[in-house]
């Protein structure tokens, strides 16, 4: 291939096209850079590119941003996605199936935080699985930071709170 972004930007599109969620641009900078393949302004740049052309989608939730795959992207990864080697294929693949769970909840467990237009500030809680969404709460608060420690704590046990919540409501 004669073109390094080329490539890069074929993988991040196949790594996008391989999971059925989004996956974050951290997710995808850590199978990226840890291989090294690319160094992380090269990479920043071809994420950038791939969003500017339309080929990506990004959306940031509480400072980390999700990608997605548009159509254009998955038409121009079938297009083109032969100039991907096999043994870098498989590795993604690999890489994928190992850590589907982890890098699935990492942005199906979405957690935020706002001021709202009452001076309170609202965590805003959800849990999805695909595309369902399993529950979706705000609290309000008064202080920013019990805001933001609850968007935390709803990152490490979202699991218990949903069960404590599904066996005291049924």
């Amino acid at each position: 291939m004669s073109d390094p972004l080329t490539l890069y930007k074929l993988i991040v599109l196949y790594m996008l096209n391989r999971v059925s969620f989004p996956l974050t641009a951290a997710q995808i900078s850590d199978f990226i850079l840890t291989r090294e393949y690319t160094n992380f302004l090269t990479l920043q740049q071809v994420i950038r590119e791939l969003t500017d052309t339309g080929l990506v989608d990004a959306r940031t939730v509480r400072n980390r941003t999700q990608l997605l795959l548009t159509k254009d992207g998955k038409q121009t990864l079938d297009f083109f996605s032969q100039q991907i080697s096999a043994s870098i294929r498989q590795e993604i693949d690999e890489y994928l199936k190992e850590n589907e769970m982890e890098l699935r909840n990492e942005v199906s467990i979405l957690a935020d935080y706002y001021k709202s237009t009452s001076g309170e500030y609202e965590a805003h809680l959800k849990a999805k699985e695909g595309n369902v969404t399993l529950v979706d709460l705000i609290i309000s608060v008064p202080v920013e930071e019990t805001a933001a420690a609850i968007c935390d704590n709803w990152q490490k046990k979202n699991q218990e709170i949903y069960q404590y919540l599904i066996e005291q409501l049924f």
